[in-house]
């Protein structure tokens, strides 16, 4: 190439979601042509695209195929990647869109839910040696059979971070409709803050626990290959959250954020012997069955009986179920629960390797509003609480009020 540095930008949704929208993301990525920047963009399908072909979908049936559904719903991201390179054209700039087939994007045979093999960058470079925008649809790939997959709801993120890896740069932008990571959702607390900078790990964890700015698996690629992403805004001109190693970062807080989800379910199978062996048949079969289990919890009660309880997507509940029912007998399980109405409460902070009492003051929180404990998982740098998901907005707001709107908890 010419020497010119590669960033590589993504814009989700929102960015993109009027023709009007996509003009200004044209008129910003000319911005960066006229900088002296080879551009390489990431784009989503316009506003509530997604959710408008998951819908038709639903109209003509209530199990479609997944491999049909990864077809339709690749189709959004094609207008998208058009629409912008025709914007372009207008504002003077050379581009051309790509499709993830056309880019060679392969992945595995998961389809909704596919992982990244590898990329081909050869077309890509010979695009930006030209003088070119490159315009990448976001969310897709193809298998080993050229079937066309998805990488899983906010899977542009992780297409870009990739896109980054293989170009062997560590300029990544995520443009979004907020102005960067913010200590809670906005619109659920109010005295929230918008962190200068989070660690991969930080970030990672929020991802993984509910929060919605970044795709989980975008960021372990970010970590994996040193790339830094920047997630601002794109309404603004505004600097936004750095996510980067937490050796390169300035500040650091015992919690850095505080997040909840309610996308998923928890099962408990009673009464199963407590010996070597019954987790692991349990799991096994799930894993099998490629079924994502997030926390795990066994306890233990009279007469070598113990109980586990597991949560798994809502989604997937009506599988997990099946496969429990099936498995019951041979785990001598008395019966098995289920419940949907529940919320993942969770805080995040490197913060925590340094600090002592953070789980006791949490669950202090919470008990002195009355919200009961179901279940608990904990990391390092995080700890998270299962409860009723009626007290999920409380039991954020009074957690961020204890641990973030105190300036006695900053490193």
């Amino acid at each position: 190439m010419s020497g010119k540095k590669i960033i590589v930008q993504k814009y989700g949704g929102t960015s993109v979601g009027t023709t009007e929208r996509i003009k200004a993301v044209a008129e910003r990525i000319k911005g960066y042509v006229g900088k002296g920047y080879s551009v390489v963009v990431v784009v989503s399908a316009m506003g509530h695209t997604t959710d408008t072909l998951v819908d038709l979908a639903g109209q003509i049936t209530k199990n479609p195929d997944k491999r049909e559904m990864d077809m339709l719903l690749s189709t959004g991201e094609q207008v998208s990647i058009s629409l912008l390179a025709m914007a372009l054209h207008e504002t003077g700039v050379d581009a051309i869109s790509y499709t993830g087939s056309q880019i060679r994007v392969i992945t595995d045979g998961n389809f909704s839910n596919a992982k990244i093999e590898s990329i081909s960058p050869e077309r890509i470079m010979q695009s930006l040696d030209e003088g070119r925008v490159v315009i990448v649809a976001g969310f897709q790939g193809i298998d080993a059979n050229e079937n066309i997959t998805t990488l899983g709801r906010g899977g542009s993120d992780t297409s870009a971070v990739a896109l980054a890896a293989v170009l062997k740069t560590r300029d990544c932008e995520i443009y979004t409709d907020v102005e960067g990571v913010y200590t809670a959702d906005p619109r659920i607390i109010d005295r929230t803050k918008k962190l200068k900078e989070i660690s991969y790990d930080e970030m990672l964890e929020l991802a993984r626990l509910g929060a919605a700015v970044l795709h989980s698996r975008s960021v372990e690629f970010a970590k994996k290959y040193n790339i830094k992403l920047h997630v601002r805004s794109s309404f603004n001109y505004e600097e936004g959250t750095i996510v980067m190693p937490k050796e390169e970062m300035m500040e650091r807080f015992v919690i850095s954020g505080v997040t909840s989800k309610t996308n998923e379910a928890k099962i408990t199978l009673r009464d199963i012997p407590d010996k070597p062996g019954i987790a692991a048949q349990l799991f096994k079969l799930l894993g099998e069955n490629k079924l994502y289990v997030n926390m795990i919890v066994q306890s233990t009660g009279k007469d070598n009986k113990a109980s586990i309880s597991f949560t798994v997507l809502k989604n997937d509940l009506p599988r997990a179920r099946d496969l429990c029912e099936k498995i019951k007998s041979d785990l001598k399980a008395t019966g098995i629960d289920f419940k949907e109405d529940i919320a993942i409460v969770s805080a995040v902070g490197v913060g925590m390797l340094s600090s002592y009492g953070v789980a006791g003051r949490m669950f202090q929180v919470l008990s002195e509003h009355g919200i009961n404990i179901e279940m608990i998982s904990t990391s390092e740098i995080g700890i998270s609480c299962v409860i009723d998901s009626m007290y999920a907005e409380l039991a954020m707001k009074a957690i961020h009020k204890e641990f973030l709107e105190a300036e006695k908890y900053v490193c």
